[in-house]
């Protein structure tokens, strides 16, 4: 029998996104039976179904996940609509198309719901989140808990910091923020290069999730995990770069002050700056049950990582140059 035939299907809601497309390679890569939702298979992948529809309906949701034994939701929406409730109703959606099967939902965890004072997370700590941005996030997760405990659901949220990786266009805090003039020979770093922040490499997070989907019948119903990744100073990205570069590259501020003034008509960068504190405010994740499951050695090198990151970004502004 093939190792695809001994391992269950995994439906990933949301497969065009970051961590949508990171998991359906990564369950692809350990044997599992993949399909992907979402409206549109923007970008295809070798192995995986997909299946057409939106997530504005729990009848298209419900129909995809069929008989599938764990669902991983990678939806989300933009920063700017996750208000006026969208987001616990986006959520709520997911829950009903699921119904009381007992199914195990893979939720992507995020570091705003903690505050700006914590300095080591592990899953245990109280949540006091410092934006309303974070507050939305803990009621998700309170959905989650929520869920678990009427029996409706078993839940896993593994929490990561900041995604970046290879292949997501520049679209992502990486991309849009640190290396956003690379072509012009400037880096955008907080002004402590000192200062360390929590990165989440993509393929290395997507193994985490295969990791727990095939451990998560030794888990709680509602099981929460935090994914250390990469805890890295704005000096050590910089000397990686620039060695990807290949000369010296300046480092400049994080354009705060920029994204404030456009904040003033975009929603979208009026939201992204209220993350500001998360970067002078250094939070590292920390769980020793989730590294002992994952075992020594495991994760990519973060230069590795970083030059895989900046590579392809760093050809196209000089394609575009």
């Amino acid at each position: 029998m093939s190792q695809s035939a001994q391992k269950p299907r995994i439906v990933i809601l949301g497969l065009n996104g970051h961590i949508g497309q990171a998991a359906a390679k990564a369950f692809i890569a350990a044997g599992w039976s993949v399909t992907g939702f979402a409206r549109s298979n923007r970008m295809p992948i070798a192995g995986v179904d997909f299946v057409a529809g939106t997530a504005d309906s729990v009848p298209d949701m419900r129909a995809a996940i069929g008989d599938a034994d764990i669902v991983l939701n990678a939806l989300n929406l933009p920063y700017d609509k996750w208000d006026r409730g969208r987001a616990e109703a986006q959520l709520g959606r997911v829950l009903k198309a699921l119904g009381r099967t007992g199914k195990t939902l893979l939720f992507p965890g995020n570091v705003y719901n903690y505050a700006a004072s914590d300095r080591a997370l592990t899953p245990d700590l109280p949540q006091y989140p410092e934006t309303p941005r974070g507050a939305i996030r803990v009621r998700m997760e309170e959905m989650l808990l929520a869920a678990a405990r009427r029996g409706d659901i078993n839940a896993i949220i593994l929490r990561a910091g900041d995604f970046y990786g290879p292949g997501n266009h520049g679209n992502d805090m990486f991309g849009q923020m640190i290396l956003r003039e690379i072509g012009k020979g400037r880096v955008a770093l907080h002004h402590d290069l000192d200062l360390p922040h929590a990165w989440a490499y993509l393929p290395d997070l997507a193994r985490a999730f295969v990791a727990l989907a095939e451990r998560r019948g030794d888990f709680e119903a509602f099981a929460r995990f935090n994914f250390a990744g990469h805890f890295l100073t704005g000096r050590q990205i910089l000397k990686v770069v620039e060695d990807v570069a290949g000369h010296p590259l300046r480092a400049v501020p994080l354009p705060w002050t920029m994204l404030s003034a456009m904040g003033l008509v975009m929603p979208l960068m009026r939201e992204i700056v209220k993350t500001r504190y998360l970067w002078e405010n250094p939070m590292a994740l920390v769980d020793p049950r989730l590294e002992a499951i994952l075992g020594p050695g495991f994760g990519t090198d973060p230069a590795e990582s970083i030059r895989a990151t900046v590579a392809p970004i760093l050809l196209k502004s000089r394609v575009a140059a």
